[in-house]
């Protein structure tokens, strides 16, 4: 329901109003509130913050209509008034408007003109709101995507592009916070996701800063992926790092006794990086499948706290870049045979 706010200190109107307009009111399309002056209007403004425009006689005791628009103007700067004056009152008129009146009506009041006008600014109203909503989802999405993903998204090729599906030579890392979820069963919701933000803050930085990027945020979990050159070297470098920074945190919650530590599981090789999802739901995930990213969810599962693993095929590839040592073999959910495990030391 649209809210119109009717300032006049003449009884009368009212009653025109309500009988003109009974159409809308019984069909609650609209809502009249009525002042009788400037700092009665003032009043109920700040009592229906809902209220979409203000219509405003300009000669009012109290509170003369000019000044309580350059009140509005500086409190409710996105609400729009139109004026009410008598013919031949041109100084105020153009007064009016040069002080941010979006548009006036004469009196005597003609009723056919005063609806189309409502209907014009309430119109312009509504354009308002709408900008102001994709300004605030578009601030919302930025949180949410990468800023070159934006900019990606006005290109042409973007659409064409959600369509490839590839196989690409990558590296894939899981990292889990151990033990975090007896904090979910003890703790106030306001904590436990300040917590998890702070933790996750911490490791997104030191994964961009070695050029990885986030496939997904699963529960206390992180998925996330290297690609092109170096991208295991790389991979576990931002691991050593985010793991002695998540070590270093002091505790960040007084009423918490809870230090994080970080059970770590990386494969590389070649996975499948498509658009998946459903789109009956419209929701598709562009993310990576097969089996180099679920043998890395299976030796995160086998870390223990601290623990960064690696099996005997990434070894081979970074054994002279990082100190590490085996830890034997170790059966992995829907392997045959048990894997040769490494783990990461420096």
């Amino acid at each position: 329901m649209t809210k119109i706010l009717v300032a006049d200190d003449e009884m009368d109107l009212e009653t025109l109003i309500k009988q003109k307009f009974r159409k809308q009111i019984r069909e609650k399309q609209y809502e009249f509130i009525f002042a009788l002056n400037g700092n009665d209007a003032l009043e109920k403004i700040r009592n229906n913050f809902d209220i979409d425009m203000v219509l405003s006689d300009i000669n009012m005791p109290e509170m003369d209509g000019l000044t309580l628009l350059s009140e509005l103007n500086d409190v409710y700067p996105l609400l729009k008034t139109v004026m009410v004056s008598a013919y031949g009152d041109m100084d105020n008129i153009r007064t009016a408007m040069n002080r941010g009146a979006f548009d006036f009506v004469c009196k005597p009041v003609n009723f056919e003109d005063l609806e189309l006008t409502i209907e014009k600014t309430l119109k312009h109203v509504q354009q308002i709101k709408d900008t102001l909503l994709a300004i605030k989802e578009n601030n919302i999405l930025k949180m949410y995507v990468d800023a070159s993903v934006l900019h990606f998204m006005g290109t042409k090729s973007f659409e064409e592009s959600l369509m490839v599906n590839e196989t690409v030579d990558a590296t894939v890392v899981f990292i889990d916070i151990c033990g975090f979820t007896s904090i979910t069963e003890t703790q106030p919701a306001d904590t436990v996701v300040f917590m998890l933000n702070t933790y996750f803050d911490v490791m997104v930085k030191e994964i961009i800063a070695q050029k990885g990027y986030i496939d997904k945020f699963i529960g206390d979990a992180i998925l996330a992926v290297f690609r092109g050159e170096y991208h295991l070297d790389r991979a576990i470098d931002a691991c050593l790092s985010l793991r002695t920074h998540i070590n270093s945190l002091p505790n960040i919650n007084e009423s918490v006794n809870y230090k994080p530590a970080l059970s770590i599981g990386i494969n590389s090789g070649e996975l499948i990086s498509g658009n998946i999802g459903s789109s009956t739901l419209r929701r598709l995930d562009y993310t990576v499948v097969g089996d180099v990213v679920n043998t890395a969810a299976r030796l995160q599962s086998v870390a223990s706290a601290g623990q960064i693993l690696i099996p005997e095929s990434a070894f081979e590839k970074v054994k002279n870049s990082f100190s590490c040592k085996s830890i034997g073999q170790h059966p992995l959910k829907n392997k045959q045979l048990s894997v040769n495990l490494y783990e990461v030391i420096e």
